[in-house]
């Protein structure tokens, strides 16, 4: 009877978050035994406005040893690094765990190098120029991080929409290279060689679209999905090292590529939400700045939506 009071509670706690209005959101967090001491972090985040855009939400929180020092700089002392970290989400997580206190290493294509390296001086952080699916990529990353890592941010990300009748095996492939098989290469080159550090933060960016599946990006949606059970796969064995890992799944995030699609597709974007607006940058990176916390290692191994209660996939 249990299980089924618990499960009537997520319907209850999402449909109750469909209703609130005003902005308010609605959680739900199953606090398992021993994790009690390690809630302060889950509130601290989900009562503030840092949680705006998250609504909807069920997590389950485990036993973590870690404990964050300074809550003015919890990532203080952390080395970080962002793929994708030039601009727009991917620039967003830079400030915000650099805000935090962490050392950060921006990565990015070369073709990004002007703003990745105007990013890097703002931040007082490094740069590293580099194309995450070349076939040194690993020892590439390696070298540039020779006092290893404590917080990894897979933010790189491509789409190459079309119906799956119009995919074209190029499209299909550099989708699935990019989003899904850079991740798993280059964090299993650094677990293998030791520079993820115990008690590491991972985060892989999925999408509401690896959820729901989204018409004309069945390559975009498989990668995403893929990053999720990555992360779900991955989850007991690195819990051995006291290593998290999560996804992130945002939903209609408001960026200059979305600023440039037609006012009612827009529209539409924010309309399919509960919060019935759309999300920022910002949004997406202060719930990885959250997962990023050593404190935060009582979640892994699961999804958080940033979406604002997307209807796709709820």
């Amino acid at each position: 009877m249990a299980s089924v009071a618990q499960r009537a509670l997520e319907g209850f706690s999402r449909s109750l978050a469909k209703e609130l209005r005003n902005g308010a959101t609605a959680q739900l967090l199953y606090v398992g035994d021993g994790a009690e001491s390690q809630l302060e972090g889950a509130l601290r985040f989900f009562l503030s406005p840092k949680s705006a855009f998250v609504s909807g939400q069920v997590l389950r929180l485990q036993p973590c040893q870690a404990q964050v020092e300074d809550w003015t700089r919890p990532l203080s002392g952390k080395r970080a690094l962002i793929t994708g970290a030039a601009r727009g989400i991917g620039a967003a997580i830079a400030e915000t765990l650099a805000r935090d206190g962490a050392d950060v290493l921006l990565l990015d294509v070369p073709q990004a190098s002007e703003p990745l390296q105007a990013l890097a001086a703002r931040l007082g952080g490094k740069a590293l120029a580099l194309d995450i699916c070349a076939s040194d990529a690993a020892e590439q990353l390696l070298a540039a991080l020779p006092d290893g890592l404590d917080i990894l941010v897979h933010n790189a990300g491509i789409t190459r929409d079309k119906t799956l009748a119009n995919m074209t095996p190029e499209y299909w492939d550099a989708v699935l290279a990019v989003n899904l098989k850079a991740p798993q290469v280059l964090t299993q080159a650094l677990l293998d060689n030791g520079a993820l550090h115990a008690d590491a933060r991972i985060t892989l960016l999925a999408s509401v679209s690896g959820i729901a599946g989204n018409r004309g990006q069945s390559n975009y949606a498989a990668s995403k999905a893929g990053l999720i059970g990555l992360a779900q796969a991955w989850a007991p064995t690195l819990a051995e090292q006291g290593i998290s890992i999560n996804a992130v799944a945002p939903g209609f995030i408001e960026t200059h590529m979305t600023g440039a699609m037609p006012m009612g597709l827009r529209e539409a974007g924010r309309r399919l939400s509960s919060l019935g607006q759309g999300g920022k940058p910002q949004d997406v990176a202060e719930a990885i700045a959250w997962l990023s916390q050593p404190g935060s290692g009582v979640v892994s191994g699961q999804v958080l939506r940033v979406c604002g209660q997307a209807l796709m996939g709820a």
